[in-house]
């Protein structure tokens, strides 16, 4: 089910701390970051923290920037991003500056907690349980189906890290990294035991900002479970913005394509008429690049804006027969193709009667049609 961006987001120590032992708040960041974290704050809809979180720091989770909320009201938006907390004993102090400043506020906790919590529920707060235990899909679905939440910055703390983390509901990773050392071992880490996703995160940016160093990664191995859900959603991003490259057609399709290891390897990426070829398809370009036997192709994912076509008259083999015989079977895919033109297209359905694993994530469908767009004539578009 669609969710929005999940943006993590902390400051740590270079021995990766989020705190000290003491009992006041060690403050890894400086004025520079502090204004970046505002600023992230106010590109997002909604912010979250846990429960714990509120407990031990009593955050406000404000924009601060008079002229960043006043461009978010110019925007359409409210002036504040929906602030949003995770509890599963809804035990929680009415007292919290949390409640008190801002705009909307919304607690996700168990059946039990929303028992404990009712006494929160007011204008501007709303209490969700999400059953016998806190459940954080069905937290991730509502704020995106129900709220309109389309990014989500996460502020912590290191439980709800870990647990996003594990899970696979996280997009991007943003360390503000502090020149300094806790060294006590039993401080509060960034991150916990647990099943993490597989392979290497990918670097995206780093920067100084004053004394510490932003560091922004997202995770990028494919997989089968939870633990690949943030990198399907990367790497079909990425074929999305493929599409955009292609150059404009009114007889066939925009479609981006990325081949990527079990390891997070990018191997290849195309896009429709790539190149000097005006008939070639995505998939086609993409693994036109990789040698022929390729060991990794058989543990590999194929991204593709668009369902792989199971037919075409300008090829004597459609990209989903080219997807199986290159030996990959897991294809991840934005939208189905429309059979305006082509009967029966059912390029998911012949990977999947070969024994190929296909995912569709119908929540980049926009993105993937956005190029498209001058194509389509009641919501149907001609064949590629």
């Amino acid at each position: 089910m669609p969710h929005p961006h999940v943006l993590l987001s902390a400051a740590v120590s270079l021995d990766g701390f989020l705190d000290d032992t003491g009992p006041e708040r060690l403050l890894l960041s400086g004025p520079a970051d502090f204004d970046r974290v505002d600023e992230v704050r106010a590109s997002c809809d909604a912010i979250l923290v846990g429960a714990g979180t509120i407990r031990s720091d009593n955050p406000r989770l404000l924009v601060n920037s008079a002229e960043r909320r006043a461009a978010r009201v110019a925007e359409g938006r409210p002036a504040y991003p929906l602030k949003v907390t995770v509890s599963g004993s809804g035990d929680l102090d009415p007292g919290a500056r949390f409640w008190h400043t801002g705009g909307e506020k919304i607690v996700y906790t168990t059946d039990k907690g929303a028992e404990r919590a009712a006494g929160l529920r007011g204008p501007d707060v709303d209490v969700v349980a999400t059953g016998a235990e806190v459940d954080w899909r069905a937290v991730l679905e509502h704020l995106h189906d129900v709220r309109g939440v389309r990014r989500l910055m996460v502020e912590g703390g290191g439980r709800v890290h870990t647990q996003l983390m594990t899970q696979g509901l996280a997009d991007e990773l943003q360390l503000a990294v502090a020149p300094l050392f806790v060294g006590q071992a039993d401080a509060p880490r960034l991150f916990g035991p647990g099943g993490y996703p597989p392979g290497r995160m990918r670097l995206v940016e780093t920067r100084a900002v004053g004394d510490v160093v932003l560091i922004r990664y997202v995770p990028t191995a494919p997989g089968t479970g939870g633990l690949a859900a943030a990198a399907d959603r990367h790497w079909l991003g990425v074929a999305c913005e493929l599409a955009a490259l292609c150059p404009p057609s009114r007889t066939a399709f925009s479609v981006g394509a990325v081949v990527v290891a079990a390891d997070g390897t990018e191997l290849a990426r195309g896009h429709s008429r790539e190149g000097d070829d005006p008939v070639a398809h995505a998939e086609e370009a993409a693994l036109a690049k990789i040698p022929a036997g390729d060991p990794r192709l058989a543990s590999a994912t194929v991204y593709s804006s668009l369902e792989p076509c199971a037919r075409r008259a300008s090829r004597p083999a459609p990209c989903a027969r080219l997807i199986l015989d290159a030996g990959v079977r897991r294809v991840v895919t934005a939208w189905r193709e429309p059979d305006t033109f082509v009967t029966d297209a059912d390029g998911n359905g012949l990977l999947a009667a070969a024994g190929a694993d296909v995912v569709v994530l119908p929540e980049f469908e926009e993105r993937a049609t956005a190029p498209n767009r001058h194509l389509l004539r009641d919501g149907r578009a001609p064949g590629r």
